[in-house]
């Protein structure tokens, strides 16, 4: 007889039950428009932190979702407030379209203290508690145990929430990808893995690094649901992840693969000369807010003069985020340990760079000496 363990259980827990019975839906014109909305002002945010990088405003690592805005749209659409969020590097639109807001993130990139984590986290770990919004990891895959282990604590609780952990096709090819789809196949944890597919692991393609290029299919090894949605159709990625969550939400977990072009290097400073000028040409024209424009003009949703309306909207948004971030204060190096761990630990060292290692030893007095016997 086998023994007695997490993984026999049959059924979720009554809350997620009822949670996720609640049928997906299309998404209604006023949805889209706000698609719309959200990916022009994820768009102009991004440019925005391109221009801010080049004048030394933003330091470090910066890497923004530039082409990847119908997926933001969507997803976060779909996902609920009571959610809990994991993202990689690549977080920037992810953070706005969680509701921490234009100016706290650009404020963030800035290294300032009205950023989402008070100027210590810059582009790469942004964390904000109040959202749910659990962070972004600057170590490949670094997130998705830690996401796992949040579903984890979900399901002990009895919960109705879920986990939507977001990662690069890159990340598919690491231990702890398989692992982690291996342990919440097992335990029925209530999480989605939403791989975005961009088509290049910095700027190896995804077909000379993956023997099974289609990244969804992974999840057969863990007899676990998944689906491969157009990325540049916030729509189709919308419904998507509405039956990822409501499968999630029932003790099934779902990994979702979304497809999109990334429009330029890998970060800010990769000027992506392993792409050809025909491949720019291709990304440049397969332009997913363009195109998505001209799909809702062509749908009577939009109109040329509420395009230029709603372009003008991002823009002043943005550029005010500008100028908030450039008028908060730089955070004081005295606060550089405050935030290394939850609650206290003992011992933990808050030496500063420069600072020596060990305590001076006792210098003798000069004067002592001078009076010393040959």
């Amino acid at each position: 007889m086998p023994p007695t363990t997490r993984t026999a259980r049959s059924s979720p827990p009554a809350g997620r039950q009822a949670a996720g019975r609640q049928a997906a839906g299309a998404a209604t014109n006023d949805q889209l428009l706000a698609f719309y909305r959200q990916m022009v002002l994820v768009r102009r945010f991004e440019e925005r932190a391109a221009r801010a990088y080049t004048e030394a405003k933003v330091g470090g690592y910066c890497h923004l979702n530039l082409g990847e805005e119908a997926t933001v749209a969507g997803l976060m659409a779909a996902v609920r407030a009571e959610d809990y969020v994991f993202t990689n590097y690549r977080e920037h639109g992810y953070a706005i379209a969680r509701g921490i807001g234009p100016r706290r993130v650009m404020a963030e990139l800035y290294g300032r203290v009205d950023g989402v984590s008070r100027g210590w986290g810059g582009s790469m770990h942004m964390f904000d508690i109040a959202s749910r919004f659990m962070g972004g990891y600057g170590i490949v895959g670094g997130q998705v145990p830690l996401a796992t282990g949040a579903a984890l604590a979900i399901d002990y609780r009895g919960g109705a929430e879920a986990v939507v952990c977001l990662m690069g096709d890159g990340t598919t090819n690491i231990g702890a990808f398989h692992e982690s789809l291996n342990i919440a196949a097992l335990w029925g944890l209530p999480i989605v893995y939403v791989v975005i597919n961009n088509g290049l692991g910095m700027g190896t393609s995804v077909e000379r690094s993956s023997a099974e290029p289609e990244l969804h299919k992974r999840a057969a090894s863990y007899r676990m649901a998944s689906a491969r949605v157009d990325g540049n159709d916030p729509a189709a990625v919308y419904e998507a992840a509405q039956v990822a969550l409501a499968s999630a939400r029932e003790g099934r977990p779902y990994l979702l693969e979304t497809v999109s072009g990334r429009l330029k290097g890998h970060s800010v400073v990769d000027p992506a000369r392993y792409r050809s000028r025909e491949e720019a040409e291709a990304l440049k024209a397969a332009d997913p807010v363009a195109a998505y424009a001209v799909r809702l003009h062509e749908q009577g949703l939009l109109t040329d003069e509420l395009i230029a309306r709603i372009d003008t909207e991002a823009t002043t948004e943005v550029a005010a985020a500008a100028e908030f971030a450039d008028a908060s204060p730089h955070p004081d190096v005295s606060t550089l340990f405050d935030y290394t761990y939850a609650t206290p630990v003992p011992n933990d060292s808050r030496r500063l760079p420069g600072d020596a290692l060990f305590p001076p030893p006792p210098r003798p007095n000069v004067a002592e000496l001078v009076q010393m016997p040959a």
